[in-house]
Formats: structure tokens, sequence, C-alpha cells
């Protein structure tokens, strides 16, 4: 928004979001900005915009509360359009005054009034050109900034039901494609609106302050110039987008053909010589289409270079008939034109208004979705308060189930648990066991309440989990999963992110229980190494250890293991299931593992299946039972015993 009366094309919102599950637009391809013709005008409402539209539709009133502490430097933002382009106006009157009376009367005190009236117009309006920038890039940024944070804040607060169902990149587009497409919004849209309309407005008061008859005329002939350029402009993004498609295809055919895993199918199928005539078919297509975008891009210029010397031609004849020209001066004329060349962009972005607003406005839409989605887990308005410092630790559920919903939103039908009914004494320990699917992760994450359960509840020392705060429920319950997260940064910072206070020493302590102490203290920069992008740095068994150690520093009465020691060979889990076994003493422990021997020393088990506990008691019992447990630690040390045996 540098100047007020911005060129078509100066101002587009990104593309290229990524398709994701809620509808994204996809990537235009219009040409914008190629030289043989690219631009904005003659642009058409994306169906994607409109659908999301129609999906989710926004009220004017919602986007204008986003401005609503902004409202003074909107106000001057708009000031500061209307008075740039009143300014910008004053130029061809004091051009006729050049023309017209300094120098048919040799006037040098007039003329040089008139030529510094020129340069200082062009100053003033730079000027008032900055400081719109400045203001609405201000609140421009203002707004994305409470939006970005608003969006991410409200979204960590979702359910993991949300990130499963969710598609991270399509998180991503939201916090940066999208809300940073609303920049345009403030410093493109609204401001290029504004100064268009203020430009043809003004423009067309002093074309009628000069010649009210060739205002008439101007009428007549704009409007149908100012059409067929929009014309020719739509006929080249038709071209341009089926250009842009067929190169798609093209780049697919090559990804596919010419990769390693496509060249290997390509020869074991024999499909080679069928793959060369498709793309040559293709190629084929793209030589047509190629010529026929440079056509229309030729096409489009050509035509508003007719336009542009068409209309001021149109203008010299009517000066030169005597029922038109009214007595004008030849400084009138050479002002009019000037007056009628500028109101032809602004009547041709004029044009674009209702693509602009509804692409705008699909923005809006799509970041609201996001803001209005239900909290599933949130903090209670009537917290119980709990010190936990002061917690026993017993952990209990009553009636628990938990049904998914079903992909299009609507309430599930098969339970993932149900009928769950289980207690951990303050201090014990509890084995989930099962086969893979039968719940046991499910059930495990409803403790620290990663999600809730949809019937019964569970209970820590008595409290409903749902009545605490999640930050006092966090420092109760440390989670260890199979799934190790590590941050792009130190070890030491990763560690400290359990406890931001800790010292170096209890950093320390944390890895040596962790059994990674050693290995961290033998690397170049020890504590300080970087871990890398997910911690690649580091083995999955070192990742591993690295999130147990974060867990300890935590220092939770309640730990929950899913199967914490799943990426470590035998030598090491051993080590970390002693260390755990060490750390859990006095603590309530939840262990998830598949392997059985890591949970032996449990007090209690429970088998898992189908979301239902089948079986639960010391281990010791429940394998001299014969029943659901013994036939897994069978099945077990079969697979055990068959991974010993030589190959």
């Amino acid at each position: 928004m540098a100047t007020h009366r911005p060129p078509p094309g100066a101002h587009r919102r990104p593309r290229g979001r990524a398709t994701t599950s809620i509808p994204s637009p996809r990537t235009r391809s219009d040409g914008a900005g190629r030289p043989d013709g690219g631009g904005r005008s003659g642009r058409r409402v994306d169906p994607a915009d409109r659908a999301q539209l129609e999906r989710s539709p926004v009220s004017l009133r919602r986007v204008a509360g986003l401005f609503a502490a902004h409202r003074w430097q909107v106000a001057v933002v708009v000031a500061l359009i209307v008075t740039s382009s009143a300014v910008a106006l004053a130029t061809p009157f004091l051009v006729r005054t050049v023309i017209d009376d300094a120098l048919p009367q040799q006037d040098l005190g007039l003329l040089g009034w008139a030529v510094a009236g020129m340069v200082g117009v062009a100053v003033v309006t730079a000027l008032l050109g900055v400081g719109q920038t400045w203001l609405s890039t201000t609140v421009g940024q203002a707004v994305m900034h409470e939006l970005r944070t608003g969006v991410f804040a409200h979204l960590q607060r979702q359910s993991l039901g949300f990130f499963t169902r969710t598609r991270g990149g399509e998180v991503q587009s939201r916090l940066t494609n999208d809300i940073g497409g609303m920049q345009s919004v403030v410093t493109s849209t609204a401001t290029s609106l504004a100064a268009n309309v203020t430009a043809v407005v003004g423009t067309a008061v002093a074309m009628a302050v000069l010649s009210w008859r060739l205002s008439l005329l101007s009428l007549v002939v704009v409007p149908p110039s100012v059409w067929l350029t929009r014309q020719v402009a739509l006929m080249r993004r038709s071209v341009t987008a089926a250009r842009q498609r067929r190169l798609a295809d093209l780049q697919t055919q090559v990804e596919e053909g010419l990769s390693v895993s496509g060249a290997t199918l390509g020869r074991t199928l024999g499909t080679g010589e069928g793959q060369s005539a498709l793309f040559r078919a293709t190629s084929e297509d793209l030589v047509g289409l190629e010529v026929r975008s440079q056509l229309a891009g030729r096409w489009r210029w050509a035509t508003m270079s007719v336009v542009f010397a068409a209309v001021p031609a149109a203008v010299y004849l009517a000066a030169g008939l005597p029922a038109t020209s009214g007595g004008m001066t030849i400084g009138t004329l050479v002002a009019f034109t000037g007056l009628q060349g500028a109101l032809f962009r602004p009547m041709l972005g004029l044009l674009d208004v209702g693509v602009q607003v509804t692409s705008s406005m699909a923005l809006f839409s799509r970041i609201f979705e996001y803001l209005d989605l239900p909290v599933d887990v949130d903090d209670p308005e009537r917290p119980v308060e709990l010190d936990p410092a002061t917690v026993r630790g017993e952990v209990r559920l009553e009636g628990v189930g938990l049904t998914y919903p079903a992909a299009d939103g609507s309430p599930g039908v098969t339970p993932a648990l149900h009928g769950v009914d289980l207690v951990v004494p303050a201090g014990g320990s509890l084995a989930l066991v099962g086969a893979t699917g039968s719940g046991k992760s499910t059930l495990a994450s409803l403790v620290p309440r990663l999600q809730d359960p949809t019937e019964g509840r569970v209970l820590l020392d008595g409290v409903d989990v749902r009545d605490l705060r999640l930050a006092t429920l966090s420092e109760v319950v440390g989670v260890v999963s199979q799934e190790t997260y590590l941050l792009h940064t130190t070890v030491r910072e990763n560690l400290r992110r359990a406890r931001p206070g800790a010292s170096d020493a209890e950093v320390e302590d944390a890895a040596r229980r962790a059994q990674v102490h050693d290995l961290l203290a033998g690397l170049p920069d020890g504590y300080d190494t970087l871990v890398g992008a997910r911690g690649h740095r580091f083995s999955g068994g070192e990742r591993q250890r690295l999130a147990i150690a974060r867990t300890l520093l935590r220092d939770p009465r309640v730990l929950v293991l899913d199967e914490a020691t799943s990426a470590l060979d035998v030598r090491t889990e051993r080590a970390v299931q002693a260390a755990l076994d060490e750390a859990s003493r006095g603590r309530t422990t939840i262990t998830i593992a598949h392997r059985l021997s890591t949970v032996r020393g449990a007090d209690v088990v429970a088998v898992l299946d189908g979301g239902r506990v089948v079986e639960q008691g010391p281990p010791a019992q429940l394998l001299a039972a014969g029943g659901a447990y013994a036939r897994l630690v069978a099945a077990a040390e079969g697979v055990e015993e068959d991974a010993a045996l030589p190959a």
C-alpha cells in the first residue's frame, strides 16, 4: 500500500496452500506476475473460496470487530488515502495553468509557482503514502499477531483427537499462509478498494469541472474499453490455467516415471513404452497451450495499447468538433486527457472488488473455523484446588468408557473403551497388557487428560481429574510415551522443559537415573549438545532415555509409562527399567508394555481386550490361573524363542 493508486496485480494474498481435510483454496494459476501479460485484472472467484464461505459464513461485523481496538488508526489510514487522492488531482489543473496562462503570457512567477506546486504535490503524496504504509502495516501486523497467538493458544487446548483427525500441514497453513494472507486484507484489499473508489470519484468530479461535455463522452467510451480489456484478461486466465494443469501433469509423470521406485515399477511391469507415449502426448498438448497462452497475453497487451490510444484520440476528436469543444483551451484538453488516463486503472481495480472481498472473507472463514472449535479438554469453571506436594497418588477409574467420533464429526458407534473399573493405590503399580488395539494407550491417556472419557470418571485422590486445572494435573502426572519428541535445541534445554528452574545438578541427576548421563558427559559439548531436528543426533534408545530423564526431572507423583522402553535393546532396557523401578518407589505407576518381561514386577496386571478389562490381578496369580494373561506370556515366550533360533 505504498501508493494511493496501486496498479493491477500489485496486491495478492499468498498462494499455494496445501489441500487439507478442511478444504483450503487451490493454487491459482492465472499467470500473475508474468512478463507476458499477467495481472490481477480478470480474476474470477475461486470455487474453493466460495465453497468455504458457503460452508462457514462470516459476518462483516465479526471481521470489523478484529479492528475495533484500532479504529482510530484505520480512520487515519482512510483519511490519508482520501487526502492523497485529492492532492494528486491538483496536478492536471497546474498543468492547465502552465499551458494556458504561464507559457503564453511569459509569466515566470506563475510558471515558478505552478512548477513548484507540481513538485509539492509529488512530495506530499509520497509522504502521505509512506505514512499510510506504516500505519496500515502496523494495524495489519497487530491484528495478525492477535489472531496468530489466539489460534495457537486455542489449538493447544484441543484434545489429542483433534490432532489425530487433522493433518499437521493444515494447522501450519492456517497459522502461516491464511493469517499471513490477512495482511493483504488490511494493507491491500481494503486500502486498495478505498483508494480506487476515491480515485474514480475524485477524477470524475475533476473531469466534470474541466469539461462536462467531454465527461459525458468518457461515460460512453471508458466503460466499454474497461470491459473489453477485462474480457481479454479472462480469456488469458482460462488458457493459462489449462497450461498450468498440463504442466502439473507433466511434472507428475516425470516424478512417477523417473524416480527409483517409478523406474523399477516400469521395468518390472513393462510399461516403459506406454509411459513414454503418455509423456509425449502431454508434451504435445503443452506446446499448443503455451502458444495460446503467449498469444492471449499478447492480445491482452494489444487490447490495452489500443484502448490507451483510442480513448485520448476520441477526446481529441471531440475537442476539435465545434459541437462538443465548448471553447476548450489546449491546457484544459491536456489536463482532461491526463485525468481520463488516470481513471482507467482504478476502474479495472473496482471490477475485481467482488473477487477480492470473497477471497478475503474466505481467509477469515478458515481462521474462524479454528477459533470456533469447541475445546474438549479445558480447565473447569470452578477448579478444585489441589496442592501437588500433598498428592498421595491414588488413581481410580469408575465405569470408564470412550467412543471416538466418526470421521464426519458425528457421534461414533464403536467404543474404544467400555465399562473399565480399576484402582491403583497410592504408590502402587498397574500394568496394562493386551493385543495391539485393545485400548491400553487410550486408557492410559485418560489419566493425564490427553482426552476425556465419554462415560464414567477418572479420580485422583478422590477428585475427578476434570475438576483440576490442567497445569496442576501436569505437575502431578508425568508421561513417557513410545513416541519420543525432542525439541531442536540443546540437551540441557530439552530436559529443563520439564522444570525451567532446575539446576544443573538436578538435570544431571535425572540423566543419571535414566542411564544417559555417561553418554552425555562423553560428548564434546556435553549437555550443551544440539539434539537436531526431532532429535536426529541421537539414536532411538538414546532419545527414549532423554525423555525418561525429562519426566524424572519433573518429579511427578503419578507416572504413566506408555511402552517407555520399547526402543531400547535388551541390555539398555534392563538398565533403564531398573532406574524406572527405583524412580517409581513411593509413586503410582501405570505401565503399558508389549514386552511382558517389563511388567512382571507390577502389583496388578490388567488384561484388555476390545476395550474391556477381561482379567486383572497380581501377575503370578494370573499366570497360575492359565487365563488371558498366561496365554499372552506363552505367546511372547514363543516369539522370543523363535527370534533366538539361528537363521
